[in-house]
């Protein structure tokens, strides 16, 4: 969709008086949606007013995260949005753009160590194996009910499984015949 400007420079997207926007590498008009998105997607980009050329770039987010707030799920508790209209006029206005900056620069941060670690963790987890394990069990029982399927798990099983799997694959062979039994 939105590629970034070459040689590293932000997307320009002009705005005009209509209040549509125009993607200026793309040469497209596009939404807020399409922004929201960008954003997403890491691509930097500056909305410019086409007749007047201010920067408009802050508006335009705002405008996409009060979309975003009013059609999904807010994450903007209510109580926040009141201390932060509280702080327009106070004497620390000018401290907190830089405090948010950080707060959520650090909060990313631990939101990918986190992400990490809980990857990790599967891998030696206990249960995890053997909900893997039974899972490769069920999926070798309902391979026993496909006919030539069975050959094919017969390879990806491992040596360990092949008791349990025989045990499985003969109580299903018992309840079978107890199925065509009860249908006679």
């Amino acid at each position: 969709m939105a590629q970034q400007a070459k040689n590293g420079e932000a997307v320009i997207i002009k705005k005009y008086a209509n209040r549509r926007l125009y993607n200026t590498s793309t040469s497209s008009y596009i939404t807020l949606d399409h922004l929201a998105q960008m954003v997403k997607d890491n691509v930097d980009f500056q909305v410019i007013d086409a007749k007047t050329g201010a920067d408009l770039t802050h508006t335009i987010l705002t405008q996409i995260i009060m979309e975003e707030e009013s059609t999904g799920e807010q994450m903007l508790p209510t109580n926040f949005l009141r201390q932060l209209i509280s702080m327009y006029g106070n004497s620390m206005q000018a401290l907190l753009p830089g405090y948010l900056e950080a707060s959520m620069e650090h909060f990313r941060e631990n939101q990918v160590k986190l992400r990490k670690a809980i990857e990790e963790s599967i891998g030696a987890n206990p249960l995890a194996q053997i909900a893997q394990r039974n899972m490769e069990m069920f999926k070798a029982a309902a391979a026993a009910f496909v006919p030539g399927a069975a050959g094919a798990r017969e390879e990806a099983k491992p040596a360990g499984d092949a008791d349990e799997l025989d045990a499985l694959r003969k109580q299903m062979a018992d309840m079978q015949k107890k199925l065509d039994q009860l249908v006679k």
